[in-house]
């Protein structure tokens, strides 16, 4: 057996097992090394741990998971919501469109799709369970509107992807996942409207009073600051994307503490305590997968799979079709963080070979991924809302199903119509090649 076939199936074997991903990728990558090279080589497992890790923006990722953390705990979801109220009011599918505006909005402060998911689910079950929604319709809604965190800037995702592709420009990855983002968003909002109407959700009175307009607006706008500064400060070059997870943590404490009052100092130290046992987790899949990106480039692993890609058909649309559905799959039983360290390194050739713009088809990958939060047996997003409305994680794949297929509707688009993605970027100026 030749030594590519070794490394991937012991990873797969670690994998079938149980074994935690980021030990499945370096003992994979180690079996590689061992059965391909010598075992003398086991010698740079360190030095490639350390380089795969050793990047100044994968300093960006602990300060957002910390942005997030804070974010969800600092008030700003219910002043979102109160605001949203006030502006869609009572109608079919009202509270559904709240939920996923605030979705949205909170994607654009934290970058990560749980945090959001909790979020948001804490503040709007209660209201949407008294206007008629069944719970786990809501909670497969919130959970697949948050997972648009992953393409909504600031994405810990998409910071991973320009780390994985050398040379890509990090700004234009956070302003090419803005409109797709929004599109995935909204497209849920089509099946929920019929539905509405269908079964008469908030056709009746539930006695909650809309919000005042101009009273919930001031008390939201310090929350809306907050994507506009990120993003503003990245746009006019006043800091770079790493210095804006910095802002972003600064900012986030201040609404928490002076403003929205819902955070004391002493809650700090809980608070960097989750974010680095988060952290901590992600960085460590991020070092033992750089083992095996290594031992797959060093063999040749990643290039002979390009190829064998390649001869299932030389028609490129044919082969993003293929390619979308792989990751699809990889979606609903892996994470984010291993999707791309797993492969990126195997779909470079790929977009080389057929001219792929790198941007756009990162937009892809990650539209593709933020299905798999919600999508079972993995599902991250949907096990948090699940556990926040008290019910089995079972009794919402109908409606995860569902929102499956409208969010890769949206995704559709994106592939023919690049523009959605590559338009923003193009028109603020960043490098997309």
């Amino acid at each position: 057996m030749s030594p590519d076939l070794w490394m991937l199936l012991i990873f797969g074997l670690c994998l079938l097992i149980g074994m935690p991903v980021a030990f499945a990728l370096g003992l994979g990558g180690a079996a590689g090394i061992v059965m391909g090279l010598s075992p003398e080589m086991l010698a740079t497992l360190g030095t490639n741990t350390y380089n795969s890790v050793a990047k100044y923006p994968l300093i960006a990722i602990p300060l957002f998971i910390l942005t997030g953390i804070i974010f969800e705990r600092a008030g700003v979801a219910a002043s979102l919501v109160n605001f949203a109220q006030s502006i869609i009011g009572r109608r079919h599918a009202g509270l559904a469109v709240v939920a996923v505006l605030v979705c949205i909005i909170m994607g654009g402060m934290s970058g990560s799709g749980p945090a959001d998911a909790a979020a948001v689910a804490m503040v709007m079950l209660p209201s949407m369970t008294k206007a008629g929604y069944p719970r786990p319709f809501s909670a497969s809604l919130i959970a697949a509107a948050s997972s648009t965190a992953i393409l909504i800037p600031p994405s810990i995702a998409l910071i991973l992807y320009s780390v994985m592709m050398p040379g890509l420009d990090l700004r234009a990855l956070f302003a090419a996942g803005l409109f797709p983002g929004i599109l995935a968003g909204c497209s849920l909002l089509v099946p929920v409207y019929f539905l509405a109407r269908r079964y008469g959700w908030e056709a009746t009175d539930t006695g909650e009073v809309k919000p005042p307009l101009r009273a919930s607006f001031i008390k939201a706008l310090p929350a809306l600051f907050a994507p506009v500064i990120i993003l503003g400060g990245l746009r006019s070059g006043l800091f770079t994307p790493t210095e804006a997870a910095v802002v972003a943590v600064t900012y986030g404490l201040i609404l928490g503490t002076l403003v929205y009052r819902q955070l004391k100092w002493r809650d700090l130290l809980q608070m960097f305590d989750e974010a680095a046992r988060i952290s901590g987790v992600v960085l460590l899949i991020i070092s033992l997968a750089g083992i095996f990106a290594w031992a797959g480039t060093t063999l040749g692993t990643f290039t002979r799979l390009a190829e064998v890609m390649l001869s299932i058909s030389d028609q490129g649309w044919v082969l993003l079709l293929l390619v979308m559905l792989l990751v699809l799959i990889a979606g609903m039983l892996l994470d984010a963080i291993s999707i791309y360290l797993i492969l990126t390194p195997v779909l470079v050739p790929l977009i080389q070979h057929f001219g792929w713009n790198p941007v756009w088809f990162g937009i892809l990958l990650a539209m593709n991924i933020a299905i798999g939060q919600f999508t079972p047996p993995v599902a991250v997003n949907l096990m948090v809302t699940s556990k926040v409305a008290n019910i089995r994680l079972e009794h919402t794949f109908i409606w995860a199903m569902l929102f499956m297929v409208t969010m890769f509707s949206a995704l559709l688009l994106v592939m023919i119509f690049p523009g959605i993605a590559l338009w923003l970027p193009e028109y603020l100026g960043f490098a997309i090649d």
